[in-house]
Protein backbone atom coordinates (compact mmCIF):
# COMPACT_ATOMS: atom_id res chain seq x y z
CA UNK A 1 0.00 0.00 0.00
CA UNK A 2 1.33 3.43 -0.99
CA UNK A 3 2.18 5.76 1.85
CA UNK A 4 0.17 8.99 2.03
CA UNK A 5 1.99 12.08 0.82
CA UNK A 6 3.36 14.29 3.56
CA UNK A 7 3.56 17.52 1.59
CA UNK A 8 1.23 20.17 0.24
CA UNK A 9 0.96 19.44 -3.50
CA UNK A 10 -0.21 22.96 -4.38
CA UNK A 11 2.68 24.49 -2.46
CA UNK A 12 5.15 22.26 -4.29
CA UNK A 13 3.62 23.24 -7.63
CA UNK A 14 3.78 26.92 -6.68
CA UNK A 15 7.45 26.58 -5.76
CA UNK A 16 8.20 24.70 -8.98
CA UNK A 17 6.38 27.40 -10.93
CA UNK A 18 8.60 30.06 -9.38
CA UNK A 19 11.70 28.10 -10.41
CA UNK A 20 10.53 27.65 -14.00
CA UNK A 21 9.32 31.24 -14.18
CA UNK A 22 12.57 32.69 -12.89
CA UNK A 23 14.99 30.46 -14.80
CA UNK A 24 13.05 29.07 -17.75
CA UNK A 25 12.55 25.41 -18.51
CA UNK A 26 16.09 24.75 -19.74
CA UNK A 27 17.62 26.72 -16.87
CA UNK A 28 15.78 24.76 -14.18
CA UNK A 29 17.07 21.40 -12.99
CA UNK A 30 15.03 18.91 -11.02
CA UNK A 31 17.73 19.29 -8.34
CA UNK A 32 16.85 23.00 -8.11
CA UNK A 33 13.19 22.17 -7.58
CA UNK A 34 14.05 19.53 -5.01
CA UNK A 35 16.19 22.02 -3.11
CA UNK A 36 13.53 24.75 -3.28
CA UNK A 37 10.73 22.45 -2.13
CA UNK A 38 12.75 20.46 0.40
CA UNK A 39 11.64 17.23 -1.23
CA UNK A 40 13.87 14.46 -2.50
CA UNK A 41 14.03 13.86 -6.22
CA UNK A 42 12.37 10.49 -5.69
CA UNK A 43 9.36 12.14 -4.08
CA UNK A 44 9.10 14.64 -6.95
CA UNK A 45 9.32 11.91 -9.58
CA UNK A 46 6.82 9.79 -7.70
CA UNK A 47 4.29 12.59 -7.35
CA UNK A 48 4.69 14.49 -10.61
CA UNK A 49 6.80 12.43 -13.01
CA UNK A 50 9.89 13.92 -14.61
CA UNK A 51 10.79 17.56 -15.16
CA UNK A 52 8.75 17.79 -18.36
CA UNK A 53 5.64 16.33 -16.71
CA UNK A 54 6.04 18.74 -13.81
CA UNK A 55 6.38 21.70 -16.17
CA UNK A 56 3.28 20.60 -18.08
CA UNK A 57 1.33 20.57 -14.81
CA UNK A 58 2.66 23.98 -13.77
CA UNK A 59 2.03 25.45 -17.22
CA UNK A 60 -1.51 24.09 -17.38
CA UNK A 61 -2.32 25.46 -13.92
CA UNK A 62 -0.88 28.86 -14.86
CA UNK A 63 -2.87 29.02 -18.11
CA UNK A 64 -6.03 28.11 -16.21
CA UNK A 65 -5.41 30.86 -13.65
CA UNK A 66 -4.85 33.49 -16.38
CA UNK A 67 -8.04 32.48 -18.19
CA UNK A 68 -10.06 32.39 -14.97
CA UNK A 69 -8.83 35.83 -13.88
CA UNK A 70 -9.62 37.29 -17.31
CA UNK A 71 -13.10 35.75 -17.29
CA UNK A 72 -13.75 37.26 -13.88
CA UNK A 73 -12.72 40.69 -15.17
CA UNK A 74 -14.64 40.58 -18.46
CA UNK A 75 -17.89 38.73 -17.84
CA UNK A 76 -21.00 40.66 -16.88
CA UNK A 77 -23.90 42.66 -18.23
CA UNK A 78 -23.90 44.70 -21.44
CA UNK A 79 -24.25 48.03 -19.66
CA UNK A 80 -20.83 47.79 -18.00
CA UNK A 81 -19.02 45.95 -20.80
CA UNK A 82 -16.92 48.91 -21.97
CA UNK A 83 -15.90 49.79 -18.41
CA UNK A 84 -14.82 46.15 -17.92
CA UNK A 85 -12.84 46.16 -21.17
CA UNK A 86 -11.09 49.40 -20.25
CA UNK A 87 -10.36 48.18 -16.72
CA UNK A 88 -8.97 44.90 -18.06
CA UNK A 89 -6.64 46.60 -20.55
CA UNK A 90 -5.36 48.96 -17.87
CA UNK A 91 -5.01 46.14 -15.31
CA UNK A 92 -2.86 44.07 -17.68
CA UNK A 93 -0.79 47.17 -18.44
CA UNK A 94 -0.32 48.02 -14.76
CA UNK A 95 0.67 44.46 -13.91
CA UNK A 96 3.18 44.40 -16.76
CA UNK A 97 4.65 47.75 -15.67
CA UNK A 98 4.89 46.56 -12.07
CA UNK A 99 6.94 43.51 -13.10
CA UNK A 100 10.25 45.10 -12.13
CA UNK A 101 12.01 41.73 -12.26
CA UNK A 102 10.99 41.62 -15.95
CA UNK A 103 9.93 37.98 -15.70
CA UNK A 104 7.02 38.50 -18.06
CA UNK A 105 4.09 36.14 -18.43
CA UNK A 106 4.76 32.42 -17.91
CA UNK A 107 2.31 31.63 -20.71
CA UNK A 108 4.36 33.73 -23.14
CA UNK A 109 7.69 32.64 -21.70
CA UNK A 110 6.93 28.92 -21.75
CA UNK A 111 5.40 29.12 -25.22
CA UNK A 112 8.38 30.98 -26.67
CA UNK A 113 10.84 28.52 -25.18
CA UNK A 114 9.07 25.21 -25.77
CA UNK A 115 6.17 25.29 -28.24
CA UNK A 116 8.36 24.53 -31.25
CA UNK A 117 9.38 21.16 -29.82
CA UNK A 118 6.77 20.39 -27.15
CA UNK A 119 3.32 19.74 -28.60
CA UNK A 120 1.69 19.62 -25.14
CA UNK A 121 2.85 23.17 -24.42
CA UNK A 122 1.91 24.31 -27.94
CA UNK A 123 -1.64 22.92 -27.64
CA UNK A 124 -2.20 24.29 -24.13
CA UNK A 125 -0.92 27.72 -25.12
CA UNK A 126 -3.13 27.77 -28.22
CA UNK A 127 -6.19 26.82 -26.15
CA UNK A 128 -5.44 29.51 -23.55
CA UNK A 129 -4.89 32.22 -26.16
CA UNK A 130 -8.06 31.29 -28.05
CA UNK A 131 -10.06 31.35 -24.82
CA UNK A 132 -8.68 34.78 -23.96
CA UNK A 133 -9.60 36.00 -27.44
CA UNK A 134 -13.12 34.60 -27.06
CA UNK A 135 -13.57 36.33 -23.70
CA UNK A 136 -12.53 39.62 -25.27
CA UNK A 137 -14.81 39.01 -28.26
CA UNK A 138 -17.79 38.35 -25.98
CA UNK A 139 -17.14 41.55 -24.04
CA UNK A 140 -16.66 43.59 -27.22
CA UNK A 141 -19.94 42.20 -28.60
CA UNK A 142 -21.59 43.32 -25.35
CA UNK A 143 -20.07 46.79 -25.88
CA UNK A 144 -21.64 46.82 -29.35
CA UNK A 145 -25.04 45.77 -28.07
CA UNK A 146 -24.88 48.58 -25.52
CA UNK A 147 -23.95 51.15 -28.16
CA UNK A 148 -20.41 51.79 -26.91
CA UNK A 149 -18.68 50.38 -30.01
CA UNK A 150 -19.67 50.30 -33.67
CA UNK A 151 -22.14 47.46 -34.18
CA UNK A 152 -20.92 46.92 -37.76
CA UNK A 153 -17.35 46.12 -36.71
CA UNK A 154 -16.27 42.48 -36.47
CA UNK A 155 -15.97 41.69 -32.74
CA UNK A 156 -13.63 38.78 -33.43
CA UNK A 157 -11.19 40.99 -35.32
CA UNK A 158 -11.33 43.66 -32.63
CA UNK A 159 -10.73 41.04 -29.95
CA UNK A 160 -7.70 39.71 -31.84
CA UNK A 161 -6.35 43.25 -32.11
CA UNK A 162 -6.81 43.93 -28.38
CA UNK A 163 -5.22 40.59 -27.49
CA UNK A 164 -2.23 41.34 -29.73
CA UNK A 165 -1.84 44.77 -28.08
CA UNK A 166 -1.98 43.25 -24.59
CA UNK A 167 0.56 40.55 -25.47
CA UNK A 168 2.73 43.27 -27.01
CA UNK A 169 2.49 45.42 -23.89
CA UNK A 170 3.67 42.46 -21.80
CA UNK A 171 6.61 41.86 -24.16
CA UNK A 172 7.58 45.54 -24.15
CA UNK A 173 7.44 45.64 -20.36
CA UNK A 174 9.73 42.62 -20.20
CA UNK A 175 12.15 44.53 -22.42
CA UNK A 176 12.13 47.43 -19.95
CA UNK A 177 9.70 49.89 -21.57
CA UNK A 178 8.63 52.56 -19.08
CA UNK A 179 5.17 52.67 -17.53
CA UNK A 180 4.11 55.91 -19.24
CA UNK A 181 4.75 54.43 -22.69
CA UNK A 182 2.85 51.27 -21.80
CA UNK A 183 -0.07 53.30 -20.46
CA UNK A 184 -0.10 55.44 -23.60
CA UNK A 185 -0.30 52.27 -25.71
CA UNK A 186 -3.24 51.02 -23.64
CA UNK A 187 -5.07 54.34 -24.02
CA UNK A 188 -4.41 54.37 -27.76
CA UNK A 189 -5.73 50.83 -28.11
CA UNK A 190 -8.99 51.90 -26.50
CA UNK A 191 -9.13 55.10 -28.55
CA UNK A 192 -8.82 53.32 -31.90
CA UNK A 193 -11.71 50.94 -31.23
CA UNK A 194 -14.50 52.03 -33.60
CA UNK A 195 -17.25 54.09 -32.01
CA UNK A 196 -20.80 54.22 -33.33
CA UNK A 197 -21.44 56.77 -36.07
CA UNK A 198 -23.26 59.88 -34.84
Amino acid sequence: MARPRKFDEQQVLATAREQFWAHGYAGTRIDDIAAATGLGKGSLYGAFGGKQDLFHRVFDDYCTSVVDATAQQLRGDDENAYARLSAHIHAVTSAAAADTAQRGCLLAKGTAELAEHDKVVARRAHTAIETLRTLLEDDIAACQRNGDLDADADPGQLAALVLAVLRGIEALAKAGTDEKTLTDIARTALAVLPRPAN
